[in-house]
């Protein structure tokens, strides 16, 4: 033999058409969706420390560990009280590890009233934390009313997964070339090489956030299929199989609810399990009911026990977690799942670098379309400059909503974050009609990062606290700032580089 056989390949070769197929079908669907990809992956970074943020803006209030059956009492009564009665529903927070607290909230008239109380059960400082909600809600339903919001972030992770089933299809090399990069040579290839290294490196993480995030997303449709499926269109009776119903309606006024009997039978049905939740309906009349949600130590994800009792301290639901099925065990650990809520505070530092990668993804997709566009002659600078806008007006908006919360404390409201979260950003865009995109982009690092120092500042010397998450959550906000002014150390460089950087 003078030459050896070529080794057949294992796989036969992906053709071509079909590639470019899916790399065009991957490219628009990408840039569909990117920026509400963006948004949706940079506020979930950050709602991963929803907790940390709110100890971050509560951060003087009582400190507790435990609190005793008396003194939820006596902070159940204080809020009717303090509200006037006619209440329909409250929520009653226990301390956690995550969020050692004790708070209540609770509605009237569709207005909800919340405060932190103290070990005795006095009402001790406003319970809102209205950064933390602005923020975990921007994330869930973009603040958009109903269940429109909450479908279009479904619609988006839906978007996002096939995005990344498509990335995959489109480049048959993608697990050879996993550790490839093009350094130093063209910007475009370089940026090309690093978005696909990032997808593939947390590739699991991509598909588990995605998915879990569109299963939470389009949960409203999935309910009405099994309605339409199961039960002729009644929505009620699928909640019914995991929600508890609350007894006949009475609204007949009476004395209000007593929780006191309620927490022995709770510690005898769950030896060893932390009630952190007690959901109350109608506290105040006949057909009241009260419904303790029990963490058990254990290591299963879907680890909640529920009892719910009637206002004569009748056990008249009980739902253990150890007797879940398959399916129920899953739908418990979605949520936890997404979010990156168990194994503590490693798991979360590990769910928001992975989110920040996400967002480089989404963010950096159309920076890579805008260059290859640049370099085939066809460039496209208005829509440079409006995504260089759409990118960084994010990071300075929410640093601005971060600054007036440390500033302001209990003074402002979720609804006055809104506001000027949406003025940010729409000042921000229309910017982008006259400003050149690498300057804009330089300008706008620079603020975000004056803006986040700053709001460390103020909160660190505004509350000189003890607590440790506190004083954390400071020095992340000063370090993030530090990083973006880094970021923009230089001058202004390229349009579609300054966007990349």
């Amino acid at each position: 033999m003078t030459a050896k056989a070529k080794r057949k390949p294992r796989l036969p070769r992906v053709p071509a058409d079909f590639v470019r197929a899916v790399l065009k079908g991957h490219s628009s669907l990408g840039l569909a969706f990117a920026a509400i990809i963006y948004l949706v992956c940079l506020t979930g970074s950050i709602a991963v420390f929803a907790h940390e943020f709110q100890r971050w803006e509560t951060a003087g209030a009582p400190h507790l560990t435990a609190v005793s059956p008396a003194a939820v009492q006596h902070a159940l009564e204080a809020a009717i009280a303090r509200v006037g009665g006619g209440v329909e529903h409250g929520y009653i927070n226990l301390p956690t590890p995550d969020l050692p607290q004790a708070s209540i909230s609770v509605e009237k008239d569709h207005v909800h009233h919340a405060w932190i109380f103290d070990a005795a059960g006095n009402l001790a400082a406003p319970g809102d934390a209205p950064f933390s909600e602005f923020v975990t809600r921007l994330h869930i339903n973009l603040h958009i009313p109903g269940s429109l919001g909450v479908f279009i972030v479904g619609l988006t992770g839906v978007a996002l997964l096939s995005s990344l089933i498509s990335g995959l299809l489109a480049h048959p090399r993608i697990f050879r070339d996993a550790f490839h990069l093009r350094l130093g040579g063209s910007r475009r290839l370089q940026e090309a090489d690093l978005h696909n290294r990032i997808g593939i490196w947390a590739l699991p993480f991509h598909v588990l956030v995605s998915l879990t995030g569109a299963l939470l997303g389009l949960t409203t449709i999935i309910v009405g299929v099994l309605g339409m499926a199961l039960f002729q269109g009644d929505t009620a009776k699928v909640y019914a199989l995991f929600i508890p119903q609350a007894p006949k309606d009475d609204p007949r006024p009476a004395p209000i609810i007593d929780l006191r009997p309620m927490f022995p039978i709770v510690d005898r049905a769950a030896p060893g399990g932390r009630i952190d939740l007690i959901l109350l309906e109608h506290p105040a009349e006949m057909g009241g009911a009260a419904m303790f949600n029990v963490r058990r130590e254990d290591t299963r994800l879907a680890n909640y026990d529920a009892y719910a009792f009637d206002r004569s301290g009748k056990l008249y639901h009980r739902a253990q977690s150890s007797e879940n099925n398959l399916g129920e065990r899953i739908l418990g650990a979605i949520g936890k799942l997404h979010f990156g809520w168990f194994g503590g505070g490693m798991v979360k530092i590990a769910y928001a670098l992975l989110g920040l990668g996400l967002t480089y993804l989404a963010a950096g997709g159309v920076t890579i379309w805008l260059a290859r566009r640049r370099d085939k002659r066809n460039p496209a600078p208005g829509l440079e400059r409006l995504w260089a806008a759409t990118i960084w007006s994010q990071p300075i908006a929410l640093a601005t909503t971060a600054l007036v919360t440390a500033a302001l404390g209990g003074v402002v409201s979720k609804q006055v974050l809104i506001v000027i979260w949406a003025a940010v950003t729409l000042a921000i865009l229309f910017s982008a009609l006259r400003i050149e995109a690498g300057a804009l982009s330089l300008w706008l690092k620079r603020a975000s990062g004056v803006l986040l120092i700053a709001a460390g500042l103020v909160h660190s010397l505004r509350f000189l606290s003890a607590d440790s998450v506190v004083w954390s959550v400071d020095i992340g906000l000063l370090a993030c700032g530090s990083v973006l002014l880094w970021l923009a150390r230089g001058g202004i460089a390229h349009p579609v580089q300054a966007q990349a950087a």
